[in-house]
């Protein structure tokens, strides 16, 4: 934060974190607008309403995936009115359907690593990587799990810095394999034996793989029954390898 400049608090999983975030915001002298106080966005009907003072906003629900994109799409909305701008409906109407944001539950539809795949897989890609996050994506996958079921399969790589239990804690029951990987382009990456261990500690069934291509192969070459969905995530240095290895980097 910056002293006398607009502050946007999103929805926060803590009040403790929240009251902070408020007190800091009211010591620097910023005005402040705080979602669930003063915007919030819900579903209703299969869209998205948008609420703060200025009045309501019907719009289509968010492209990206997961109920929590709602109150991420409010904090958006809320920050372009903070910085001085105005945003119309069809502007806000054309952000929600064309959102993309790299590894946050991105779908891959193509590219080198897709093609290793099992035939018809689903493939998601996150860099979530606490606790939090991973309750968020398994909500996410649980949701797609009730449209679409499909056995869940993960492919993961995390830091050391993590909390790599608590990670995996969140997909107990939903997940049923989970293939570790090293992660290659930090030093800070957990050994995939270890990652492995620590998969094993919250539940799951897992074992240690030397990269998402061997994973993959490895599932297309072993899997017998539905087309599964498969998870490729644990840590933003790792999907941003895995986005390069595939040949879809952002653009």
């Amino acid at each position: 934060m910056k002293r006398g400049c607009p502050v946007v608090i999103g929805a926060q999983e803590s009040d403790t974190a929240l009251q902070v975030l408020i007190e800091t915001a009211e010591r620097l002298d910023c005005p402040t607008v705080v979602y669930g106080q003063d915007f919030l966005a819900f579903e209703e009907n299969g869209r998205m309403v948008y609420q703060d003072e200025d009045g309501l906003m019907d719009l289509p629900l968010p492209r990206l995936p997961g109920r929590h994109q709602y109150a991420n799409a409010a904090a958006a909305i809320a920050a372009v009115k903070a910085a001085g701008f105005e945003i119309g409906h069809r502007a806000a109407e054309r952000a929600m359907t064309h959102v993309a944001w790299p590894a946050r539950m991105q779908k891959l539809t193509q590219g080198k690593l897709v093609d290793l795949a099992p035939k018809g897989a689903e493939i998601w890609l996150d860099g979530g990587h606490n606790p939090g996050a991973g309750i968020v994506i398994a909500e996410a996958l649980a949701e797609q799990e009730e449209k679409n079921p499909r056995p869940l399969v993960l492919i993961s790589g995390m830091i050391n810095t993590k909390d790599q239990t608590g990670y995996f804690s969140a997909f107990k029951g939903l997940a049923r394999h989970v293939y570790t990987v090293p992660v290659s382009n930090s030093d800070a990456g957990v050994p995939n034996d270890e990652l492995a261990l620590r998969a094993e500690e919250a539940g799951l069934s897992a074992e240690p793989v030397s990269s998402v291509a061997s994973a993959l192969m490895l599932l297309r070459d072993s899997w017998d029954g539905p087309a599964p969905r498969i998870l490729i995530g644990g840590s933003l240095y790792f999907a941003g390898a895995v986005l390069a290895e595939n040949g879809t980097p952002p653009t």
